[in-house]
């Protein structure tokens, strides 16, 4: 086995554990980006039978992560796109 991947060799070799910690913090913070992605975006439909169109429920909804600009009030806002 290689160093550092066990309890033992990482006693030895301790510098590497913020490596570890801060490797597996990513990993944590990566999956949980994808796992909101894959259920909050409205382009992911993930029941195809009961909500064909899920782009439809958030048209006044705010599923961005992230506002530079001051947030507008979406039901004052005309739509730009076609209703179907």
């Amino acid at each position: 086995m290689m160093k550092g991947l066990t309890l033992a060799s990482l006693k030895k070799h301790y510098s590497l554990i913020p490596l570890f910690v801060i490797l597996g913090g990513g990993m944590l913070l990566s999956a949980g980006y994808l796992a909101r992605l894959a259920f909050k975006n409205p382009e992911v439909s993930w029941r195809r039978k009961s909500n064909p169109e899920p782009w439809q429920e958030y048209s006044e909804k705010r599923y961005k992560l992230l506002h530079i600009k001051d947030e507008p009030e979406y039901k004052k806002i005309k739509e730009q796109r076609p209703e179907f």
